[in-house]
Protein backbone atom coordinates (compact mmCIF):
# COMPACT_ATOMS: atom_id res chain seq x y z
CA UNK A 1 0.00 0.00 0.00
CA UNK A 2 2.83 2.33 0.80
CA UNK A 3 4.34 1.75 -2.65
CA UNK A 4 1.02 2.68 -4.27
CA UNK A 5 1.00 6.06 -2.54
CA UNK A 6 4.62 6.61 -3.51
CA UNK A 7 3.86 5.65 -7.10
CA UNK A 8 0.83 7.97 -7.24
CA UNK A 9 2.78 10.83 -5.65
CA UNK A 10 5.73 10.44 -8.02
CA UNK A 11 3.40 10.13 -11.01
CA UNK A 12 1.49 13.23 -9.98
CA UNK A 13 4.76 15.17 -9.51
CA UNK A 14 6.04 14.11 -12.94
CA UNK A 15 2.79 15.04 -14.64
CA UNK A 16 2.57 18.40 -12.88
CA UNK A 17 6.23 19.20 -13.57
CA UNK A 18 5.81 18.33 -17.25
CA UNK A 19 2.80 20.66 -17.35
CA UNK A 20 4.98 23.37 -15.85
CA UNK A 21 7.68 22.73 -18.45
CA UNK A 22 5.23 22.94 -21.36
CA UNK A 23 6.13 25.82 -23.63
CA UNK A 24 3.85 28.86 -23.71
CA UNK A 25 3.39 30.33 -27.22
CA UNK A 26 1.85 33.54 -25.80
CA UNK A 27 4.96 34.19 -23.72
CA UNK A 28 7.04 33.17 -26.74
CA UNK A 29 5.28 35.78 -28.86
CA UNK A 30 6.18 38.53 -26.41
CA UNK A 31 9.79 37.36 -26.31
CA UNK A 32 9.94 36.93 -30.09
CA UNK A 33 8.62 40.43 -30.74
CA UNK A 34 10.98 41.96 -28.20
CA UNK A 35 14.10 39.97 -29.01
CA UNK A 36 13.87 38.35 -32.44
CA UNK A 37 11.47 40.22 -34.74
CA UNK A 38 13.96 42.91 -35.71
CA UNK A 39 16.08 40.30 -37.53
CA UNK A 40 13.82 37.26 -37.95
CA UNK A 41 10.42 36.45 -39.34
CA UNK A 42 8.66 33.13 -39.12
CA UNK A 43 7.92 32.90 -42.83
CA UNK A 44 10.59 34.94 -44.65
CA UNK A 45 14.27 35.78 -44.43
CA UNK A 46 15.02 39.25 -43.13
CA UNK A 47 18.49 39.85 -41.69
CA UNK A 48 18.48 36.39 -40.18
CA UNK A 49 16.88 33.23 -41.56
CA UNK A 50 13.15 32.51 -41.54
CA UNK A 51 12.39 30.43 -38.47
CA UNK A 52 9.62 28.27 -39.93
CA UNK A 53 10.68 24.65 -39.57
CA UNK A 54 13.76 25.46 -37.47
CA UNK A 55 12.91 22.55 -35.17
CA UNK A 56 13.12 20.24 -38.20
CA UNK A 57 16.50 21.62 -39.28
CA UNK A 58 18.17 21.53 -35.85
CA UNK A 59 17.68 19.69 -32.55
CA UNK A 60 16.16 21.68 -29.70
CA UNK A 61 19.34 21.50 -27.61
CA UNK A 62 21.37 22.92 -30.48
CA UNK A 63 18.88 25.79 -30.96
CA UNK A 64 19.01 26.64 -27.25
CA UNK A 65 22.82 26.66 -27.30
CA UNK A 66 22.89 28.74 -30.49
CA UNK A 67 20.50 31.36 -29.12
CA UNK A 68 22.46 31.64 -25.89
CA UNK A 69 25.88 31.83 -27.55
CA UNK A 70 26.00 31.68 -31.34
CA UNK A 71 29.48 33.15 -31.59
CA UNK A 72 30.96 30.62 -29.17
CA UNK A 73 29.48 27.82 -31.29
CA UNK A 74 30.87 29.36 -34.49
CA UNK A 75 34.32 29.83 -32.94
CA UNK A 76 34.27 26.23 -31.70
CA UNK A 77 33.80 25.08 -35.30
CA UNK A 78 30.25 23.70 -35.00
CA UNK A 79 29.39 22.79 -38.61
CA UNK A 80 25.69 23.67 -38.36
CA UNK A 81 26.46 27.02 -36.69
CA UNK A 82 29.05 27.83 -39.36
CA UNK A 83 26.57 26.91 -42.08
CA UNK A 84 23.88 29.22 -40.63
CA UNK A 85 26.47 32.00 -40.20
CA UNK A 86 27.71 31.70 -43.79
CA UNK A 87 24.21 31.41 -45.29
CA UNK A 88 23.31 34.73 -43.69
CA UNK A 89 26.22 36.79 -45.03
CA UNK A 90 28.23 36.24 -41.84
CA UNK A 91 26.01 38.65 -39.93
CA UNK A 92 26.59 38.14 -36.22
CA UNK A 93 23.56 37.09 -34.21
CA UNK A 94 23.74 38.65 -30.77
CA UNK A 95 24.09 36.19 -27.91
CA UNK A 96 21.21 35.94 -25.44
CA UNK A 97 22.75 34.33 -22.35
CA UNK A 98 20.07 35.94 -20.16
CA UNK A 99 17.32 33.82 -21.76
CA UNK A 100 16.70 30.57 -19.95
CA UNK A 101 15.80 27.30 -21.68
CA UNK A 102 12.09 27.66 -20.91
CA UNK A 103 11.98 31.08 -22.54
CA UNK A 104 13.69 29.77 -25.66
CA UNK A 105 11.22 26.86 -25.73
CA UNK A 106 8.40 29.43 -25.47
CA UNK A 107 9.82 31.22 -28.52
CA UNK A 108 10.04 27.90 -30.39
CA UNK A 109 6.42 27.12 -29.43
CA UNK A 110 5.36 30.50 -30.83
CA UNK A 111 7.31 29.82 -34.04
CA UNK A 112 5.55 26.42 -34.37
CA UNK A 113 2.12 28.02 -33.89
CA UNK A 114 2.87 30.76 -36.41
CA UNK A 115 4.29 28.22 -38.85
CA UNK A 116 1.11 26.18 -38.62
CA UNK A 117 -1.00 29.30 -39.22
CA UNK A 118 1.13 30.56 -42.11
CA UNK A 119 -0.43 30.28 -45.57
CA UNK A 120 0.92 27.49 -47.72
CA UNK A 121 2.60 28.49 -50.98
CA UNK A 122 -0.03 26.74 -53.07
CA UNK A 123 -2.87 28.50 -51.22
CA UNK A 124 -1.38 31.99 -51.46
CA UNK A 125 -0.30 32.98 -54.96
CA UNK A 126 -0.06 36.59 -53.77
CA UNK A 127 2.96 35.61 -51.68
CA UNK A 128 4.99 35.20 -54.87
CA UNK A 129 4.80 38.60 -56.56
CA UNK A 130 6.19 39.01 -60.04
CA UNK A 131 8.83 41.49 -61.00
CA UNK A 132 7.97 44.94 -59.72
CA UNK A 133 7.29 47.56 -62.36
CA UNK A 134 7.76 51.25 -61.62
CA UNK A 135 4.61 53.35 -61.81
CA UNK A 136 6.40 56.13 -63.62
CA UNK A 137 9.00 55.98 -66.34
CA UNK A 138 12.33 57.14 -64.90
CA UNK A 139 13.96 60.24 -66.33
CA UNK A 140 16.32 59.01 -69.03
CA UNK A 141 17.46 60.10 -72.46
CA UNK A 142 15.34 57.28 -73.85
CA UNK A 143 12.16 58.99 -72.67
CA UNK A 144 12.33 61.27 -75.71
CA UNK A 145 8.99 63.20 -75.50
CA UNK A 146 9.62 64.04 -71.85
CA UNK A 147 13.18 65.16 -72.57
CA UNK A 148 11.96 67.45 -75.41
CA UNK A 149 9.35 69.02 -73.11
CA UNK A 150 11.91 69.39 -70.33
CA UNK A 151 14.47 71.09 -72.59
CA UNK A 152 11.76 73.37 -74.05
CA UNK A 153 10.69 74.40 -70.53
CA UNK A 154 14.27 75.29 -69.62
CA UNK A 155 14.66 77.33 -72.84
CA UNK A 156 11.39 79.19 -72.16
CA UNK A 157 12.53 79.96 -68.60
CA UNK A 158 15.88 81.30 -69.86
CA UNK A 159 14.16 83.48 -72.46
CA UNK A 160 11.73 84.77 -69.80
CA UNK A 161 14.59 85.63 -67.42
CA UNK A 162 16.52 87.42 -70.18
CA UNK A 163 13.38 89.34 -71.11
CA UNK A 164 12.77 90.38 -67.47
CA UNK A 165 16.40 91.51 -67.08
CA UNK A 166 16.11 93.59 -70.27
CA UNK A 167 12.86 95.19 -69.04
CA UNK A 168 14.51 96.06 -65.71
CA UNK A 169 17.53 97.55 -67.45
CA UNK A 170 15.26 99.51 -69.83
CA UNK A 171 13.37 100.92 -66.81
CA UNK A 172 16.65 102.01 -65.21
CA UNK A 173 17.73 103.64 -68.43
CA UNK A 174 14.47 105.59 -68.65
CA UNK A 175 14.75 106.76 -65.01
CA UNK A 176 18.30 108.02 -65.62
CA UNK A 177 17.10 110.19 -68.50
CA UNK A 178 14.44 111.87 -66.40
Amino acid sequence: MNYNRLFITVSWMLLSSSALLAADPKEGQVLFQGRCASCHSVTKKITGPALMGVEDRHPEGWIISFVKGSQAMIKSGDKAALEVFNQNNQIVMPDHPDLNEEQIRDILAYVKVESANAPKEDNAPFSRPGEKQPNLMPLTIYNFPFMIAYVMLIIIMIILLVFLVNIKSYERHIHKED
